[in-house]
């Protein structure tokens, strides 16, 4: 089994995986992870209570990127982050991730994606509370197919790679605020994807342990070459990100 030369990680050896070329941590300006072209969302189209979401929204992230999207309360930031992860299509518009039409597959095509090529991290770390810190991490892999002792040997790295190899054990009503999101992050990069999308990841965290957290993604961002892309209110994580775009009634401003 093929090791990763950061902190001795292994990679995924699902034949889907194997197949994919190993990407590079340099950042390569000529081609994007994500390209969102023209998206829309609108809800009760065409009736009296018809509601714009997002309005023609287009961009472009490249790999590599750490990417905050900011906004207030309403400006679509959530949503466009559910259509770049392929948790909802957009009503008009499309999203191309790795050179893929998303607008073109089918539902079991997009959650092929979703397992292999995007991690999510939540705001409420969404952790399965009867089951431990390994096997919450081991649970998208053993999804996908991998064998548990696989799937166990590599959750402990992951975790170790958090610097939680002391909390395998735990559940996560045992563990802190920042411990249980660190368990989330390690969860999303189990099947070893290319962007890892996080909604509000630090709002439940104090300002100390978002800090840990946030510089946790930088590292990860620096030696493994991950692609961020984080929808946040909070300015401070501006210092982490390549780049922050600005929301508003829909549109990017």
């Amino acid at each position: 089994m093929h090791k990763d030369k950061y902190h001795g990680i292994k990679l995924n050896p699902m034949k889907e995986a194997a197949k994919r070329p190993v990407r590079s941590a340099a950042r390569d300006d000529h081609r994007h992870d994500i390209e969102v072209k023209c998206v829309s969302k609108v809800y009760n189209q065409g009736k009296d209570n018809e509601l714009k979401v997002l309005k023609n929204v287009t961009l472009c992230l490249h790999p590599g990127e750490i990417t905050t999207i900011m906004g207030p309360s309403g400006s679509g930031k959530t949503t466009l982050l559910d259509i770049i992860g392929c948790l909802m299509r957009p009503t008009s518009g499309t999203v191309i991730i790795d050179g893929v039409d998303t607008q073109r597959l089918s539902d079991d095509e997009l959650a092929r994606v979703r397992r292999e090529k995007i991690g999510f991290v939540f705001q409420n770390f969404n952790l399965i509370t009867t089951l431990t810190a390994d096997e919450n991490v081991a649970l998208p892999m053993r999804i996908a197919g991998m064998g548990k002792a696989q799937a166990r040997e590599r959750a402990i790295s992951l975790l170790k790679l958090v610097d939680l190899e002391n909390r395998l054990g735990h559940k996560p009503t045992e563990l802190s605020g920042g411990e249980q999101q660190r368990v989330a992050i390690a969860r999303a990069l189990a099947n070893n994807p290319k962007i890892i999308l996080g909604d509000e990841l630090t709002g439940n965290l104090d300002s100390k342990n978002s800090a840990k957290v946030m510089e946790l993604l930088k590292a990860l961002n620096k030696t493994k070459g991950y692609t961020f892309v984080l929808v946040t209110h909070d300015p401070n994580l501006k210092n982490y990100a390549d780049r922050t775009i600005n929301m508003a009634d829909g549109e990017i401003i």
